[in-house]
């Protein structure tokens, strides 16, 4: 640990300097600040024989770039630390450093093993995985992803590389996230794979404190996920039989996750997700046929006169009025490609992450009355969402 009011650690500095830093965050924006930028990454780039920095800050909405020489990189990475932001994310082929300005002024440095690739831009590298193979995974060998040597069994290769790309999803928005404890509810966990990847992360690696609350229908489901979980002595994690419309977690919700939830159960758990106020929320639907039965629009014939087609096109424009919807209700989100299922071939997932600032929701909230005319659809689930206030 190292104390500071506003100087960037040495460790950070050393990893900018010399080149060896593989990105870098800056976040959790000091609230007395009037500077513009809500956030910085940095990256390194090879232009030619050199090796810059692409600095990458968001403002209102936008995103700027500019490649500095790492001596510059550092130097604006200096200015910015402490004045502006408060936290400080590097990684490097050595470690990842986590520097955090508490309160009182004080600088909690923190070193974690490293989970990043160390050649910048390079096309040729293997796969690099925040769980890495090779090593052996306590969690992943439980449920016999892994064996003890930390091999991936040929079979499970396919589970292996869902968990690690939901890690990278979540691990991308993690600064966005707040400081201190954080509080995580998975809606549909089932086997709970991912339930126990993201402790992994946020816990094992990240070395967050957390409560993460698992919830499923299946009582002999939970009863095994609880096992494991005190077998393998994951503080803050626990399981329980439960509906996501009914579940109170007992305190502020900071990430909900809904992987699993079929056709309107997904809409129930971005219902009770925004009504928690979470800060960020993973989904990934698994049918929709709401919308089959209502479109309405005699133009859509060529489509909707094919039930395939249909079914489709239904999936399609039900998670585009779930993102307007989100977005309405205050969320900045995001339609990412996941690894589908074991259950279904559905591989897409709506990331929302809370947007730090209000802004006009007048042509976001026209655009999504237009679609749902446009669909011939008097009412969609998620309609309170679009109204403020009335979301819970």
């Amino acid at each position: 640990m190292s104390e500071s009011t506003h100087a960037l650690p040495e460790p950070v500095v050393d990893a900018l300097r010399g080149g060896t830093c593989l990105r870098l965050v800056l976040s959790r924006k000091r609230k007395s600040s009037d500077d513009p930028v809500e956030k910085v990454v940095l990256r390194p780039i090879r232009l030619g024989e050199s090796l810059v920095f692409q600095v990458a800050k968001r403002a209102g909405g936008k995103e700027f770039h500019e490649n500095l020489p790492p001596s510059s990189a550092c130097e604006a990475v200096e200015s910015l630390f402490g004045d502006v932001f408060l936290d400080c994310h590097c990684f490097t082929p050595e470690a990842d450093w986590t520097a955090r300005i508490k309160k009182g002024g004080h600088l909690k440095l923190n070193r974690s093993k490293p989970s990043r690739s160390a050649e910048p831009d390079a096309h040729d590298r293997g796969k690099q995985y925040l769980i890495p193979e090779g090593e052996p995974c306590p969690f992943l060998v439980e449920v016999g992803v892994m064996n003890e040597k930390g091999r991936v069994r040929s079979a499970r290769y396919a589970k292996f590389r869902q968990v690690n790309r939901f890690l990278e999803l979540v691990d991308d928005v993690l600064d966005e996230l707040p400081d201190g404890p954080l509080h995580v509810v998975d809606y549909g966990c089932g086997k709970s794979y991912l339930t126990f990847a993201l402790h992994h992360l946020l816990h094992t690696r990240r070395g967050r404190e957390v409560h993460i609350q698992g919830l499923d229908l299946k009582e002999d489901v939970v009863a095994d996920c609880n096992r494991i979980a005190r077998q393998l002595d994951c503080e803050g994690l626990s399981f329980e039989v439960g509906h996501i419309a009914q579940h109170d977690p007992g305190r502020k919700v900071d990430l909900a996750v809904s992987l699993h939830a079929c056709d309107t159960a997904t809409d129930d758990a971005l219902l009770r997700a925004v009504s928690w106020d979470a800060r960020a929320i993973f989904s990934v639907p698994c049918c929709q046929h709401e919308l089959f039965s209502q479109i309405g629009n005699e133009s859509l014939g060529p489509i909707t006169a094919h039930g395939l087609l249909k079914e489709r096109f239904s999936s399609l424009a039900t998670d585009g009025l779930r993102t307007a919807a989100l977005e309405l209700a205050g969320y900045r989100t995001q339609i990412v490609e996941f690894v589908s299922l074991e259950h279904t071939a559905k591989n897409l997932m709506i990331r929302a992450v809370k947007r730090a600032g209000e802004s006009d929701p007048t042509v976001r909230r026209a655009e999504y009355e237009s679609f749902k005319t446009f669909l011939g659809l008097d009412a969609f689930r998620l309609d309170t969402l679009a109204v403020p206030g009335d979301s819970a």
